[in-house]
C-alpha cells in the first residue's frame, strides 16, 4: 500500500483522468488533471507550496514566521494548509 509521510508530499501528485467522450469526439486522448484531489482540494495547494518554498529559499520566511495573505479564496486556504504543516503562523 502506498502512503505519504505528509500531506505536503501529496500536493501535485494528482492523477490524470482520460475524458472518454472528449477523446472519442476528437480522436485524441484528452486528459484532465484532477487537482481537486490535492489535500486542500485545489490547484492553489501547488502554488502555495511553491510560494512558501521560494520565500524560505530567499530567507524571507524563517521557522515560526508569520504568513499574511490578503485573499478570499483558495490561495489563502493553500497557504494556511502548507504553512500550518510547516509550523508557520
Amino acid at each position: 500500500m502506498h502512503f505519504y509521510e505528509s500531506a505536503l508530499s501529496a500536493i501535485g501528485s494528482t492523477p490524470l483522468i482520460k475524458l472518454k467522450r472528449a477523446s472519442e469526439e476528437t480522436g485524441c486522448n484528452i486528459l484532465g488533471k484532477a487537482e481537486f484531489l490535492n489535500p486542500g482540494q485545489s490547484v492553489k495547494d501547488r502554488a502555495a507550496l511553491g510560494i512558501i518554498r521560494d520565500a524560505e529559499a530567499r530567507g524571507a520566511l524563517r521557522p515560526g514566521g508569520v504568513i499574511v495573505e490578503g485573499t478570499a479564496g483558495n490561495t489563502g486556504i493553500g497557504l494556511a494548509l502548507v504553512g500550518g504543516i510547516l509550523g508557520y503562523r
